[in-house]
């Protein structure tokens, strides 16, 4: 098929949302509630099976801005060593703006400002003042002051004629990153790449009532939902009750972000540059909600953490699904592949800018994801560095997953259209074509752990200062 016709390409925002699943936006469950997703992607392409490289953003993000694996160039975690999408960019003259909402593992200590003309990560503002620091480590303190508040915010919103969509605190940052980016948009003459990282789907879910209020439709029962943060901020068991409340929260906490794209797409059209600027959004891990034993995003490798939505929107191209399993190492060769600008020779990553134009659809080939487990599964804090702990790799084509725990030779397979939720483990007794399958991709996945351990380095990484730290265990990163 001959690509189709599509309006030159001046702009691109990348849109990257924290623990955001596959299954959370309605492109991929049609039971969800994210009008503005569901408007991008129903304009644009569609990813059905896109991997993230990790469980989590340290392990994940190098592949998004810098096309590489995460360990693979010095056995650390960053982009500290490689030259990354928005480097490239600001290289061929265009502006660059990123905003991380106070992610720590996103900031310049790691090298994610690198080839930005603006860089803001909102890591050490939170923590300026004791009150801000307390309420960022005390999130069930801050739900409740949500809760409480909510009456009065509702009629100062009431009195003024807008909507009640400012929390309390914005302990997320999310408002401090959609005005910093609105601004650039105003500001900034094409062309211009522009990142958005979001944190409100990420633990703890603090979503603003109104939100908990449109996705669940009770009126009463919503208020009731952040009896969950206690239960969770005691250590008490999580029960159905608790559960559901706990993903009727995550998902209120998706609609928020959803509503906040939508100011931003809408500053886009008032700046007179929505047709000529290119929107891609990415989940950089998924989230677990018990489907293997636990809650958040502990280092392992199945789907509901590694599954993420993809949805590329190029003004004048036909909207389309796509069925090959992608990694997130293909956004920054799409990016530049749509701003017409040369990809170093470094990047692993293809684009994927012909089959969203209406070319040839990407490689079938399989996607690998990686993550690091100490003595325990939720052992803090997160690996930084291949020797914290046993090294398990990933292997995903349209239908299989395989993972391996490359240090115990434990192995696990599933096969995902008869067991979605990875549950039924065929390695143990596998048919000839499972062991087919099983030798195939342990190959694979011998081959990226032999490049992860020739890179591994004996030095630590080097530590961060005391507001980075503090953030970071605001996140739970303790």
């Amino acid at each position: 098929m001959a690509p189709e016709t599509a309006t030159a390409v001046s702009n691109v925002v990348l849109i990257t949302v924290d623990s955001l699943r596959a299954d959370a936006t309605a492109a991929y469950d049609e039971t969800r509630h994210t009008p503005v997703l569901d408007r991008i992607a129903s304009r644009g392409t569609v990813f059905d099976r896109a991997f993230a490289g990790g469980n989590w953003t340290p392990f994940s993000f190098p592949s998004i801005l810098a096309s590489r694996p995460v360990f693979t160039d010095d056995g650390q975690t960053g982009v500290r060593s490689v030259p990354t999408l928005p480097s490239v960019l600001s290289d061929a003259g265009v502006s660059t703006a990123g905003f991380n909402a106070a992610n720590g593992f996103l900031t310049s200590h790691w090298g994610y400002d690198a080839g930005f003309d603006t860089f803001d990560p909102f890591a050490t503002t939170v923590t300026s003042g004791l009150y801000d620091r307390y309420l960022a480590t005390h999130p069930t303190v801050e739900a409740w002051l949500q809760l409480l508040t909510a009456p009065v915010r509702r009629l100062r919103s009431w009195i003024r004629g807008d909507i009640d969509d400012q929390p309390f605190l914005d302990a997320s940052r999310m408002f401090d990153v959609e005005h910093a980016a609105t601004s650039f948009v105003e500001e900034t003459a094409s062309p211009f790449f522009l990142w958005v990282h979001y944190m409100d789907t990420h633990t703890p879910y603090v979503p603003a009532p109104r939100y908990i209020r449109e996705i669940s439709r009770d009126l009463v029962g919503t208020h009731r939902m952040l009896h969950a943060h206690t239960r969770t901020g005691l250590g008490w068991d999580v029960g159905p009750r608790t559960l559901a409340e706990l993903r009727t929260l995550y998902q209120a906490a998706v609609r928020q972000v959803d509503a906040s794209i939508g100011r931003l797409l809408e500053a886009l059209s008032a700046a007179g540059v929505a047709d000529e600027t290119a929107v891609v959004v990415v989940g950089d891990h998924g989230e677990e909600f018990q489907e293997h034993g636990h809650l958040a995003h502990y280092p392992k490798l199945y789907d509901e953490l590694i599954r993420v939505p993809l949805l590329v929107d190029v003004p004048g191209a036909e909207h389309r699904r796509v069925e090959e399993p992608v990694g997130l190492d293909s956004i920054p060769p799409t990016v530049t592949t749509l701003m017409e600008t040369p990809a170093p020779s470094g990047w692993q990553g293809t684009s994927l800018a012909s089959g969203v134009l209406g070319g040839a659809p990407p490689a079938d080939d399989p996607v690998v994801s990686v993550t690091v487990r100490g003595d325990e599964v939720t052992s803090q804090p997160i690996p930084r560095a291949p020797g914290d702990g046993d090294l398990l790799v990933s292997v995903r084509d349209r239908d299989w997953t395989y993972i391996e725990n490359v240090d115990t030779n434990g192995a696990e397979l599933y096969y995902r259209p008869a067991d979605p939720t990875q549950q039924d483990d065929r390695s143990t007794t596998p048919t000839p074509t499972e062991r087919e399958v099983i030798d195939r991709f342990s190959s694979v996945a011998a081959d990226r752990a032999t490049t992860i351990r020739a890179q591994a380095t004996e030095a630590s990484p080097e530590a961060a200062d005391d507001d980075l730290e503090t953030r970071l265990e605001a996140l739970g990163y303790r």
